[in-house]
């Protein structure tokens, strides 16, 4: 039998005893296109920085005994009390040093949230607030996949989610990190209509991306880091603190030359369970002093993923999806 590759919708016309089998474009999920990123407009971030960085801080709040959670050790019957536990000290403790570190080096930060907080821990949420940080919304808790639900639970999520925050921090959230990064085929949809002006689900690029909804609006996709990001690096690789550290600078170094050519994202993805321990704190700390240092330069600039969304919504040069 003779094999032809044809483009979408290309072998209707083989007819029924064509005698060849066709190939056809793969599914896609329609909301961008392919774009090599050197063939993007250009556009500078503010004050002429080359990579805008921020910090993607997750605080999260886990079911006792049930649900999902990263694991330390060996799952345990429910109730997993060594699994919970070692969550947990990242909301009593790890968060707290965290925070300790990010007013020392006047590091702003993204903080992703479950809503559950507000019932648990109020004042971590709260101090937080206090030092301006950006609220983004990150389900009601980490311990359920959002992509499970129907379209209706997950609007209302949504929509919770985004009530809640504002409700008590008195600022409405515009961004999202879906818990597990678990997504259905309309979240892009839902998180436009229920008032979310980005998502940080999606790991395709070093820019800031539009993506195409139902209704016809924009929904950003600003970068959020699979690589450069602890829990996959530390739980997953078993990397030590020190790596891990060494890799944010590696990063950094790399993309600020590559971003003499285009502006360029960086985020990095911290846990506070992981990172807040002591001994891997001790390594954060040296790789942020590094990242200051850059600031302080002029040559990065640290902000928070709202605030680039901001940023790249106003510039002419990108009303348009490229």
């Amino acid at each position: 039998m003779q094999t032809t590759i044809l483009p979408p919708g290309a072998d209707a016309a083989l007819g029924q005893d064509s005698g060849r089998e066709t190939y056809t474009a793969l599914p896609s999920h329609g909301r961008f296109g392919y774009s090599a990123i050197h063939r993007r407009p250009h556009y500078r971030w503010p004050n002429g920085a080359r990579l805008a960085v921020y910090l993607g801080f997750n605080i999260e709040h886990f079911a006792f005994g049930e649900g999902l959670g990263a694991k330390l050790g060996p799952v345990c019957p429910e109730p997993d009390v060594l699994n919970y536990a070692w969550r947990e000290y990242g909301n009593r403790v790890g968060a707290w040093r965290c925070l300790e570190l990010f007013e020392q080096l006047g590091l702003p930060a993204g903080v992703l949230i479950n809503t559950a907080l507000y019932d648990h821990c109020p004042e971590l949420v709260a101090a937080f607030v206090a030092r301006g940080d950006e609220l983004i919304g990150h389900g009601h808790t980490n311990a359920h996949q959002q992509g499970r639900l129907e379209e209706a639970a997950e609007a209302a999520l949504l929509r919770h989610c985004r009530e809640r925050i504002a409700a008590e921090s008195g600022v409405a959230p515009t961004g999202w990190l879906s818990p597990w990064i678990s997504e259905s085929l309309v979240t892009p949809d839902l998180l436009q209509e229920t008032g979310y002006r980005y998502t940080l689900n999606w790991a395709h690029d070093d820019q800031p991306v539009h993506m195409l909804t139902r209704s016809g609006e924009t929904l950003w996709s600003i970068p959020y880091p699979q690589e450069l990001n602890d829990i996959p690096m530390i739980v997953a690789r078993q990397m030590d603190g020190r790596d891990f550290a060494r890799m944010i600078v590696d990063n950094v170094d790399e993309m600020l030359e590559q971003s003499v050519q285009q502006p360029l994202v960086m985020g990095i993805a911290l846990h506070p369970y992981l990172v807040g321990q002591p001994y891997r704190l001790r390594h954060l700390r040296s790789a942020l002093q590094h990242l200051a240092a850059a600031r302080d330069r002029g040559e990065i600039w640290f902000t928070t993923p709202g605030a680039i969304c901001d940023h790249v919504a106003s510039l002419e040069q990108l009303r348009q999806p490229f």
